[in-house]
């Protein structure tokens, strides 16, 4: 019987501190019978030494060794130019790859005899599945991040606040979005007192917005309108004609809010636009819109850019928040070596790695079955 051998790269990615093994992890994978290599310096970002991993059972190589040595490389994003070159026939590239994004790189390795595992297209509605979702990890914490990002720039309280100098009012918070980041962030934004607000395409998310505490916003749309509701319980695109509606019976609601964190997106699509540039100029002086939707496709706010923020003349503050759980780059990478670990105990079998298209799991994020 053969022994697997895994190794985590250093994402170059800029801007992205995550890694996808952490110390921790290497131990369990270790019980498990998996050697594991790490590159040198992938943990740094996320404040994980070469030390710490050659404490936990792992070998701490350079690229060109760990890519010559390692059955399955382990990645956070796609990999850079020189990373894909690296790869070779036999082994098996396993991570957040967005192949609806980017199709190209997965022709391109499959073509070459490279094995694709892409977590983005686990079927999240199955349930003994739910502890590698990689997705729901990483939005957890973007959702947390928004609501203490949003606290914090924002320049008056969230809770009330009743001192000898008066009342504080709380502040209005409005989030777009009820899927796993919207949820967090309402959740994280009442704790900090805030008074939410929450709306989202999909009528069935009404009872788990209010059973956080926060009030389900219902705005008219078409009568003919479907659930927003898609596949593998992924928000489904809405058309051109759904999305004017929805952005005319949510422009007031936007207006008189305080701060708007905006998390709605559809895998492998530009995110629905849900705050225009019209309805930014409308909102009072100090406001904050976090856009978590903000990326190279676009973003929910109209103008938002990833990773920058801006201050509108006329006082509010757009966040173009493209990469926030690289912000809390050790948190995310724990939970996100955590789903590794359950996946490759799926995968590895008598020591050897399986990857069977026929398995329910395994040939979605193979790309073989629809998630």
């Amino acid at each position: 019987m053969g022994t697997v051998t895994v190794g985590a790269v250093r994402e170059r990615a800029p801007g992205e501190r995550r890694v996808a093994i952490v110390p921790e992890a290497v131990t369990l994978l270790r019980r498990a019978g998996i050697d594991v290599l790490v590159e040198t310096g992938a943990g740094s970002g996320a404040w994980f030494t070469d030390a710490d991993y050659t404490e936990a059972g792992a070998r701490v190589v350079p690229p060109d060794e760990l890519y010559a040595r390692a059955d399955a490389v382990l990645c956070v994003g796609p990999p850079d130019a020189d990373g894909t070159a690296a790869l070779r026939a036999g082994q098996t590239l396993i991570g957040l790859l967005e192949p609806l994004r980017h199709p190209d790189l997965v022709q391109e390795l499959t073509g070459r005899g490279v094995r694709t595992v892409s977590l983005d297209l686990l079927p999240r509605t199955l349930s003994r599945a739910q502890s590698m979702d990689a997705l729901t990890s990483q939005a957890n914490i973007a959702g947390y991040r928004a609501a203490v990002l949003a606290a914090d720039t924002y320049d008056r309280f969230f809770p009330m606040l009743t001192t000898a100098a008066g009342t504080m009012r709380p502040a209005q918070v409005l989030v777009l979005g009820a899927g796993v980041a919207g949820l967090q962030a309402i959740a994280t934004a009442r704790r900090l007192g805030a008074v939410v607000t929450a709306y989202d395409v999909r009528p069935q998310s009404r009872g788990e917005v209010e059973s956080l505490g926060a009030r389900f916003l219902d705005v008219q749309g078409p009568p003919e309108r479907e659930p927003g509701t898609g596949r593998g319980g992924y928000a489904r695109e809405l058309t051109e004609g759904e999305q004017r509606a929805q952005r005319a019976a949510l422009d007031a609601h936007i207006a008189r809010s305080d701060v708007v964190i905006t998390t709605a997106q559809v895998p492998g699509r530009r995110p629905p636009l849900l705050v225009t540039a019209a309805v930014l100029e409308r909102m009072n002086p100090g406001s904050v819109v976090v856009d978590l939707a903000a990326g190279d496709l676009g973003g929910n706010v109209e103008g938002s850019e990833p990773d920058k923020t801006d201050v509108l003349d006329n006082g509010v503050t757009v966040i173009g928040a493209g990469r926030l759980p690289s912000a809390m780059a050790t948190a995310a990478s724990t939970a996100y070596a955590r789903n590794l670990v359950a996946l490759l105990r799926h995968l590895v079998r008598d020591g050897e790695l399986v990857l069977d298209p026929a398995d329910e799991i395994t040939g979605a994020l193979m790309g073989e079955t629809a998630p």
